[in-house]
Protein backbone atom coordinates (compact mmCIF):
# COMPACT_ATOMS: atom_id res chain seq x y z
CA UNK A 1 0.00 0.00 0.00
CA UNK A 2 1.06 3.86 -0.90
CA UNK A 3 1.31 5.27 2.38
CA UNK A 4 1.56 8.79 0.62
CA UNK A 5 -1.68 8.19 -1.73
CA UNK A 6 -3.59 7.45 1.53
CA UNK A 7 -2.87 10.30 3.62
CA UNK A 8 -3.40 12.33 0.37
CA UNK A 9 -6.95 10.82 -0.10
CA UNK A 10 -7.85 11.32 3.45
CA UNK A 11 -6.78 15.18 3.45
CA UNK A 12 -8.87 15.77 0.52
CA UNK A 13 -11.81 13.56 2.28
CA UNK A 14 -11.45 16.31 5.19
CA UNK A 15 -11.72 19.27 3.23
CA UNK A 16 -14.51 18.25 1.01
CA UNK A 17 -16.62 17.21 4.59
CA UNK A 18 -15.38 20.72 5.71
CA UNK A 19 -16.31 22.73 2.79
CA UNK A 20 -20.16 20.53 3.14
CA UNK A 21 -20.67 22.01 6.16
CA UNK A 22 -19.23 25.46 5.33
CA UNK A 23 -21.75 25.66 2.77
CA UNK A 24 -24.71 24.29 5.48
CA UNK A 25 -24.17 26.70 7.67
CA UNK A 26 -24.11 30.02 5.19
CA UNK A 27 -27.64 28.47 3.87
CA UNK A 28 -28.65 27.97 7.38
CA UNK A 29 -27.63 31.36 8.80
CA UNK A 30 -27.54 33.73 5.53
CA UNK A 31 -29.70 36.68 5.75
CA UNK A 32 -33.38 36.14 4.18
CA UNK A 33 -34.57 37.87 0.96
CA UNK A 34 -38.23 38.53 0.23
CA UNK A 35 -39.91 40.66 -2.34
CA UNK A 36 -42.18 43.64 -1.57
CA UNK A 37 -44.43 45.64 -4.00
CA UNK A 38 -47.32 48.20 -3.51
CA UNK A 39 -50.18 49.36 -5.72
CA UNK A 40 -52.10 52.37 -4.92
CA UNK A 41 -56.00 51.73 -5.09
CA UNK A 42 -57.11 54.27 -7.28
CA UNK A 43 -57.68 54.77 -10.57
CA UNK A 44 -54.67 56.85 -11.25
CA UNK A 45 -52.43 54.54 -8.99
CA UNK A 46 -51.01 57.37 -7.36
CA UNK A 47 -50.62 59.24 -3.46
CA UNK A 48 -52.30 62.57 -3.00
CA UNK A 49 -52.53 64.88 0.54
CA UNK A 50 -55.80 64.06 2.09
CA UNK A 51 -57.91 66.72 3.32
CA UNK A 52 -57.66 67.76 7.20
CA UNK A 53 -60.30 66.79 9.29
CA UNK A 54 -61.34 71.03 9.57
CA UNK A 55 -64.16 72.72 7.29
CA UNK A 56 -60.86 74.88 5.66
CA UNK A 57 -59.78 71.67 4.97
CA UNK A 58 -62.36 69.51 3.50
CA UNK A 59 -63.81 72.32 1.14
CA UNK A 60 -60.41 73.37 0.34
CA UNK A 61 -59.88 69.39 -0.74
CA UNK A 62 -62.91 69.71 -2.88
CA UNK A 63 -62.79 72.98 -4.17
CA UNK A 64 -60.47 71.73 -7.04
CA UNK A 65 -62.00 68.59 -7.65
CA UNK A 66 -65.81 70.15 -7.26
CA UNK A 67 -65.02 72.82 -9.58
CA UNK A 68 -64.94 75.36 -6.47
CA UNK A 69 -66.48 79.00 -8.23
CA UNK A 70 -64.94 80.67 -5.07
CA UNK A 71 -65.14 79.88 -1.27
CA UNK A 72 -65.35 82.26 1.84
CA UNK A 73 -64.11 81.93 5.40
CA UNK A 74 -65.55 84.66 6.35
CA UNK A 75 -63.01 85.22 9.07
CA UNK A 76 -62.21 89.32 7.99
CA UNK A 77 -61.37 91.77 10.70
CA UNK A 78 -64.02 94.12 11.58
CA UNK A 79 -64.17 96.86 8.85
CA UNK A 80 -62.57 94.66 6.20
CA UNK A 81 -64.52 95.36 2.82
CA UNK A 82 -62.63 91.95 1.07
CA UNK A 83 -63.80 88.14 1.98
CA UNK A 84 -60.79 86.29 0.34
CA UNK A 85 -61.38 83.66 -1.50
CA UNK A 86 -59.48 80.69 -0.78
CA UNK A 87 -60.30 78.09 -3.32
CA UNK A 88 -57.85 78.75 -5.58
CA UNK A 89 -59.62 80.51 -8.50
CA UNK A 90 -58.97 84.83 -6.93
CA UNK A 91 -62.82 85.07 -6.87
CA UNK A 92 -62.66 87.80 -3.60
CA UNK A 93 -65.95 89.23 -2.60
CA UNK A 94 -66.98 92.52 -1.48
CA UNK A 95 -68.74 92.83 2.08
CA UNK A 96 -71.12 95.33 1.30
CA UNK A 97 -72.29 96.97 4.74
CA UNK A 98 -70.18 97.66 7.28
CA UNK A 99 -68.67 93.91 8.30
CA UNK A 100 -68.69 92.87 11.64
CA UNK A 101 -66.50 89.82 13.41
CA UNK A 102 -67.50 87.90 16.08
CA UNK A 103 -66.78 85.31 18.15
CA UNK A 104 -70.47 83.80 19.22
CA UNK A 105 -70.16 80.86 21.49
CA UNK A 106 -69.50 78.12 21.03
CA UNK A 107 -67.84 79.05 17.38
CA UNK A 108 -68.43 77.57 13.63
CA UNK A 109 -66.04 74.74 13.11
CA UNK A 110 -65.01 74.71 15.83
CA UNK A 111 -61.00 73.20 15.14
CA UNK A 112 -60.81 75.89 12.79
CA UNK A 113 -59.47 79.24 14.08
CA UNK A 114 -60.96 82.79 13.53
CA UNK A 115 -64.00 84.44 14.32
CA UNK A 116 -67.31 84.70 12.60
CA UNK A 117 -69.17 87.04 10.05
CA UNK A 118 -72.21 88.97 11.81
CA UNK A 119 -74.84 89.93 9.78
CA UNK A 120 -77.49 92.92 10.71
CA UNK A 121 -80.49 91.85 8.89
CA UNK A 122 -80.30 95.35 7.18
CA UNK A 123 -77.68 96.03 5.06
CA UNK A 124 -75.32 92.96 5.32
CA UNK A 125 -74.19 90.43 1.98
CA UNK A 126 -71.32 89.75 0.17
CA UNK A 127 -71.20 90.17 -3.92
CA UNK A 128 -69.29 88.28 -6.37
CA UNK A 129 -67.21 89.41 -8.68
CA UNK A 130 -67.93 87.71 -11.89
CA UNK A 131 -70.88 87.12 -14.10
CA UNK A 132 -71.67 83.53 -14.45
CA UNK A 133 -73.20 82.03 -17.86
CA UNK A 134 -76.26 80.49 -16.53
CA UNK A 135 -75.36 77.74 -14.43
CA UNK A 136 -77.46 74.80 -14.54
CA UNK A 137 -75.09 72.19 -12.31
CA UNK A 138 -74.02 73.42 -8.90
CA UNK A 139 -73.95 72.98 -5.58
CA UNK A 140 -74.18 76.19 -2.63
CA UNK A 141 -72.90 75.52 0.74
CA UNK A 142 -72.86 77.88 3.59
CA UNK A 143 -72.55 77.29 7.27
CA UNK A 144 -75.40 79.82 9.42
CA UNK A 145 -76.45 80.51 12.78
CA UNK A 146 -80.02 82.66 14.01
CA UNK A 147 -83.15 82.44 15.51
CA UNK A 148 -84.52 85.45 13.25
CA UNK A 149 -87.15 83.37 10.06
CA UNK A 150 -86.49 84.59 7.12
CA UNK A 151 -83.88 86.12 5.09
CA UNK A 152 -81.74 84.57 2.22
CA UNK A 153 -78.86 82.86 2.55
CA UNK A 154 -77.38 82.40 -0.52
CA UNK A 155 -78.43 82.86 -4.13
CA UNK A 156 -78.34 83.71 -7.79
CA UNK A 157 -79.23 87.17 -9.14
CA UNK A 158 -78.85 88.93 -12.43
CA UNK A 159 -77.30 91.89 -10.45
CA UNK A 160 -74.16 92.38 -9.05
CA UNK A 161 -75.49 94.26 -6.06
CA UNK A 162 -78.40 95.70 -6.23
CA UNK A 163 -81.89 94.28 -6.37
CA UNK A 164 -81.91 90.99 -8.76
CA UNK A 165 -85.03 91.52 -11.51
CA UNK A 166 -83.94 87.84 -12.26
CA UNK A 167 -83.76 86.02 -9.58
CA UNK A 168 -82.90 82.12 -8.80
CA UNK A 169 -80.82 79.69 -7.16
CA UNK A 170 -82.23 80.67 -3.79
CA UNK A 171 -81.67 79.34 -0.71
CA UNK A 172 -83.56 81.50 2.10
CA UNK A 173 -85.47 80.61 5.48
CA UNK A 174 -88.96 81.10 5.40
CA UNK A 175 -91.46 82.99 8.35
CA UNK A 176 -91.52 79.57 10.05
CA UNK A 177 -88.10 79.31 9.93
CA UNK A 178 -87.34 76.16 7.78
CA UNK A 179 -84.92 76.09 4.60
CA UNK A 180 -86.05 76.72 0.77
CA UNK A 181 -83.93 75.77 -2.04
CA UNK A 182 -86.03 77.41 -4.60
CA UNK A 183 -85.53 77.44 -8.52
CA UNK A 184 -87.78 78.64 -11.26
CA UNK A 185 -88.54 76.96 -14.64
CA UNK A 186 -92.44 77.99 -16.03
CA UNK A 187 -92.80 78.46 -12.40
CA UNK A 188 -91.40 77.92 -8.57
CA UNK A 189 -90.09 75.15 -7.85
CA UNK A 190 -89.12 74.40 -4.21
CA UNK A 191 -88.05 71.91 -2.15
CA UNK A 192 -87.93 72.63 2.07
CA UNK A 193 -86.92 71.22 4.85
CA UNK A 194 -89.38 69.59 7.79
CA UNK A 195 -87.97 71.04 10.24
CA UNK A 196 -87.11 75.14 11.28
CA UNK A 197 -83.68 75.68 12.17
CA UNK A 198 -83.78 79.19 13.12
CA UNK A 199 -82.86 77.70 16.92
CA UNK A 200 -79.78 79.45 17.65
CA UNK A 201 -76.93 76.98 16.93
CA UNK A 202 -74.83 76.39 14.10
CA UNK A 203 -76.55 74.52 10.30
CA UNK A 204 -74.68 73.48 7.54
CA UNK A 205 -76.71 73.66 4.13
CA UNK A 206 -75.64 72.45 1.02
CA UNK A 207 -78.43 72.81 -2.27
CA UNK A 208 -76.91 70.93 -5.58
CA UNK A 209 -78.37 70.71 -8.70
CA UNK A 210 -78.08 69.39 -12.17
CA UNK A 211 -79.89 67.72 -14.56
CA UNK A 212 -78.74 64.12 -14.17
CA UNK A 213 -79.57 64.54 -10.11
CA UNK A 214 -82.27 67.14 -10.09
CA UNK A 215 -82.52 69.13 -6.44
CA UNK A 216 -81.32 68.19 -3.12
CA UNK A 217 -81.10 69.74 0.07
CA UNK A 218 -78.71 68.76 2.53
CA UNK A 219 -78.95 70.11 6.57
CA UNK A 220 -76.27 69.03 9.26
CA UNK A 221 -74.68 66.63 6.54
CA UNK A 222 -77.90 64.12 5.68
CA UNK A 223 -80.63 65.12 2.96
CA UNK A 224 -84.07 66.84 3.85
CA UNK A 225 -85.71 67.02 0.68
CA UNK A 226 -85.02 66.40 -3.09
CA UNK A 227 -87.19 66.25 -5.99
CA UNK A 228 -85.34 64.25 -8.67
CA UNK A 229 -88.04 65.86 -11.65
CA UNK A 230 -86.82 69.16 -11.13
CA UNK A 231 -83.84 69.36 -13.38
CA UNK A 232 -83.81 72.61 -15.04
CA UNK A 233 -83.24 75.95 -13.44
CA UNK A 234 -84.34 79.34 -15.26
CA UNK A 235 -82.49 80.40 -17.52
CA UNK A 236 -79.84 83.54 -17.30
CA UNK A 237 -76.83 85.06 -16.25
CA UNK A 238 -75.91 86.21 -12.97
CA UNK A 239 -74.05 86.95 -10.15
CA UNK A 240 -74.17 84.60 -6.75
CA UNK A 241 -74.68 86.44 -3.63
CA UNK A 242 -74.77 85.85 -0.05
CA UNK A 243 -76.63 86.92 3.05
CA UNK A 244 -79.33 89.34 0.55
CA UNK A 245 -81.21 89.61 -2.60
CA UNK A 246 -84.96 89.73 -3.44
CA UNK A 247 -87.01 86.26 -2.95
CA UNK A 248 -90.34 88.26 -3.57
CA UNK A 249 -92.61 85.69 -4.85
CA UNK A 250 -91.24 82.62 -3.38
CA UNK A 251 -93.31 80.35 -1.52
CA UNK A 252 -92.85 81.27 2.41
CA UNK A 253 -90.51 84.71 2.06
CA UNK A 254 -90.72 86.86 4.77
CA UNK A 255 -90.21 91.18 3.97
CA UNK A 256 -87.06 91.29 4.85
CA UNK A 257 -85.29 89.49 2.78
CA UNK A 258 -81.69 89.94 4.60
CA UNK A 259 -80.10 87.57 6.58
CA UNK A 260 -79.85 88.21 10.20
CA UNK A 261 -77.37 86.04 12.51
CA UNK A 262 -73.85 84.64 11.74
CA UNK A 263 -72.27 83.23 8.81
CA UNK A 264 -68.92 80.92 8.41
CA UNK A 265 -68.05 79.83 5.31
CA UNK A 266 -69.59 79.72 1.78
CA UNK A 267 -68.83 78.25 -1.23
CA UNK A 268 -70.47 77.55 -4.61
CA UNK A 269 -69.16 74.59 -6.72
CA UNK A 270 -69.78 74.31 -10.48
CA UNK A 271 -70.72 70.96 -10.07
CA UNK A 272 -72.93 68.67 -7.37
CA UNK A 273 -71.18 67.56 -3.97
CA UNK A 274 -71.50 63.82 -3.39
CA UNK A 275 -73.46 62.63 -0.30
CA UNK A 276 -70.00 61.77 1.18
CA UNK A 277 -68.39 64.89 0.59
CA UNK A 278 -71.53 67.00 2.10
CA UNK A 279 -71.48 63.98 5.13
CA UNK A 280 -67.88 65.17 5.37
CA UNK A 281 -67.80 68.47 5.47
CA UNK A 282 -70.65 68.46 8.26
CA UNK A 283 -68.51 66.03 10.42
CA UNK A 284 -65.50 68.49 10.17
CA UNK A 285 -67.27 70.99 11.34
CA UNK A 286 -68.51 69.17 14.96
Amino acid sequence: MNLHRLRDGKVVALLLVMALAVVVLLNQFAPTRSGFSAQIANSANSAGTAASNTCTGQVGFDAAAAKALFAYKFTETTGSTVAADFSGKAANGTYQGPMVASTPSPIACPRDPGTSWLLNGSSNFVSTPALQQNPTTFSEEVWFRTTVAGGLLIGFGGSQVSVSGQHDRQVYLNTSGQLVFGTYNNGTQVVTSPKAYNDGTWHHVVATMSAATGMALYVDGAVVASNAKYTVPEPGNGYWRIGYDTVSGWPGSGSNYYFTGSMRFAAVYGSVLTATQVSSHYAAGR
